[in-house]
């Protein structure tokens, strides 16, 4: 191969990574999308301490709190499967989580649950009923 072929297809192999997952499949320019509800699951950290991992978590009551609070109260008590829902029933997805606050949660504050459990918090934007 040639000095220049070479280059050629270096360019070309880096060209096609800069475009790899560009777009959606199937998708449309100026499509609307539609999503009704959000998961969010993160993993735990590696360091878990064993009376957390080994037996059942309290789920916290996060009534009222801002969504970002209400989520780093479930991570804080070992909790990561959670589940996002729009409280208008609007389908709206809650992407600045500080913009929004709790008004339910499933299971209910105070229940034992295992740590793999879903976490459904429910909220609406601030200053919304």
């Amino acid at each position: 191969m040639t000095k220049t072929a070479g280059r050629i297809t270096l360019l070309l192999a880096v060209g096609a990574l800069g475009f790899a997952g560009c777009g959606a499949p199937n998708s449309r320019p100026g499509a609307p999308a539609t999503v009704t509800e959000t998961s969010v699951s993160v993993q735990p950290p590696a360091a878990t301490s064993a009376p957390a991992a080994a037996g059942l978590v309290t789920v916290p009551d996060v009534s009222g709190m801002n969504h970002q609070d209400a989520q780093d109260a479930m991570q804080a008590a070992g909790l990561y499967n959670l589940r996002e829902v729009d409280g208008t029933g609007k389908g709206r997805m809650l992407v600045m989580d500080r913009n929004w606050v709790q008004t339910g949660q499933d299971p209910a504050p105070g229940k034992k649950v295992a740590a793999d459990a879903v976490i459904t918090l429910t909220a609406v934007k601030v200053g919304e009923k």
